[in-house]
């Protein structure tokens, strides 16, 4: 991988426009990482909630969020630029807000795809040792599969479409199939009640709608891929509606099917879920006793390849923010590198494998003083904090987008309608909002902590202070480097109109 010479760019070219609607949806999903939450996510929720409301939850979050997406889509017809998120707050509230706004995503981001790594490592390890014996290492998968996602994560993005469209596509085979079987063995019969609103808002409700909307993060990053897509103005905004739909409808059945296999009943009591079937187990114990153990060990397969797909996914978020960054001057300017051969941010990609790599090898050495018999330490600790940290961060987020977007049209409505460029977004500000503060509240249950430890503030400080310093650097900037100051979430229409020349460049 050359990084010198004729071989790397700082502007990407209409040739590097490759993405369709379709592939942009299944990158987005693939972050969403379908069997992982229906196995792990929903399971969990589940096991710690016990309220059998959450099919209906995730129908209540879905049109949140699709309400976001309204002046969402209405924003990226005006604004190139792979700093997505970034370049919209920068725009709508103000460059130092985006600047603060960028580093939140660079860290939530990075949460999100390092812990993932968690999960990852410790379903391999399980499985081979289900299989053959060996207790391999966790972190030893881990350090591999790093290896792997850089190599797909330097080279073109449509290579990475690929392999995830494949992969997004058994996951939800799998997830079909258990479907069906759970609808056709309801463990108490069938009913509609997890589907009503009588089932969501009980004493609970704030913890299921925190657990929730984890499930959906990755859906916002459409944007971040603008800059690659065949027609941004129509790719990423239908991709996005796309993927919100499918997903919310996606997991309010999968969910529904789900409670059907354990029970409402046995949800609701708060004793009926004993320790041994909470979490997965509620899932892949259905498999077995239902489908036979061959169907186990494939959905245990699809289970980890459905965390690689989300881990590709985010990592290619994670390179996009930082090349933004660098192109603009924010950070080092040789993380604004792309392979001129295939448009990948290779920088930002290297960088997002090192900072994965170091975050691996310090957990790794920490769990010198675990003791394995209080649970999956990868799991309790690198997945369930860093995960959690990654959905509190990408919320925020959205709520500042909300906001930017009220912002950015308020002097010039830019003949877009009231309802995409006020009402949907207040709406979204209000409802994302409430969701902040409910995970914010449930941050112990969510963490799977009895009560607050140092964890419970150290966890938000990692991602709210550097986001707070960042504001600061700005405003540095602002006196210091106005050149710099200037492009702050306005880089990319400057540094490609010569090189795209009719091409479409709105995200």
């Amino acid at each position: 991988m050359a990084t010198t010479g004729p071989t790397t760019s700082t502007t990407r070219t209409a040739a590097h426009r490759r993405l369709g609607v379709l592939a942009v949806a299944f990158m987005i999903i693939a972050a969403s990482a379908p069997l992982t939450v229906v196995a792990g996510g929903v399971t969990s929720a589940y096991s710690v909630t016990h309220v059998d409301g959450i099919p209906f939850g995730y129908i209540v979050l879905a049109a949140a969020l699709a309400i976001f997406a309204i002046g969402y889509a209405a924003m990226s017809r005006f604004i190139t630029n792979a700093g997505a998120f970034y370049s919209y707050v920068s725009q709508g509230i103000g460059r130092p807000t985006g600047v603060g706004a960028s580093v939140l995503a660079l860290i939530a981001y990075n949460a999100m795809q390092i812990g993932i790594w968690g999960m990852f490592g410790f379903q391999i390890s399980s499985f081979i040792e289900s299989k053959t014996g060996w207790a391999s290492p966790w972190w030893v998968w881990v350090i591999l599969g790093i290896i792997v996602v850089g190599i797909l994560g330097v080279n073109r993005v449509d290579l990475s479409a690929k392999v995830l469209g494949v992969l997004v596509a058994l996951e939800f085979l799998a997830v079909i199939v258990f479907d069906v079987v759970a609808f056709v063995n309801p463990a108490e019969g069938f009913t509609v009640a997890p589907m009503t609103p009588s089932a969501l808002f009980v004493p609970g409700v704030g913890a299921v709608l925190a657990f929730g909307i984890a499930a959906f993060m990755g859906f916002e990053s459409a944007a971040i891929y603008g800059e690659e897509s065949k027609d941004p103005k129509r790719t990423i905004p239908r991709a996005t509606f796309l993927a919100v739909a499918v997903i919310g409808v996606f997991y309010a059945i999968s969910s529904w099917a789900l409670a059907l296999a354990v029970g409402p009943a046995k949800i609701t009591d708060p004793t009926g879920i004993t320790p041994e079937e909470a979490g997965p187990p509620l899932f892949f114990n259905f498999v077995a006793e239902h489908l036979g153990v061959l169907w186990v060990d494939l959905m245990s397969i699809l289970f980890i390849t459905s965390l690689f797909a989300a881990l590709v996914s985010f990592h290619n978020a994670v390179s996009r923010y930082a090349f933004s960054l660098g192109r603009e001057g924010v950070l080092p300017r040789q993380l604004g590198t792309v392979r001129t051969s295939s448009g990948a941010p290779w920088a930002g990609s290297l960088a997002q494998s090192v900072l994965a790599l170091v975050v691996i090898i310090g957990f790794a050495i920490a769990e010198g003083g675990w003791n394995p018999e209080n649970g999956p330490y990868p799991v309790l600790t690198l997945f369930t904090w860093l995960t959690n940290l990654g959905a509190f961060g990408l919320v925020l987020l959205m709520v500042l987008v909300s906001a930017a977007v009220i912002g950015f049209f308020r002097r010039d409505g830019r003949d877009v309608g009231a309802g995409s460029r006020l009402v949907a977004p207040i709406v979204a500000l209000v409802a994302l909002g409430i969701v902040w503060i409910l995970i914010l509240v449930n941050w112990d249950v969510l963490l799977g902590q009895p009560q607050s430890t140092p964890t419970t503030f150290i966890l938000p400080a990692i991602l709210l202070v550097p986001s707070i310093a960042a504001v600061l650097w700005a405003y540095w900037l602002r006196k210091a480097k106005p050149d710099v100051y200037r492009q702050i979430g306005h880089g990319a229409e400057e540094a490609e109109a010569p090189h795209l020349g009719s091409e479409p460049v709105g995200v």
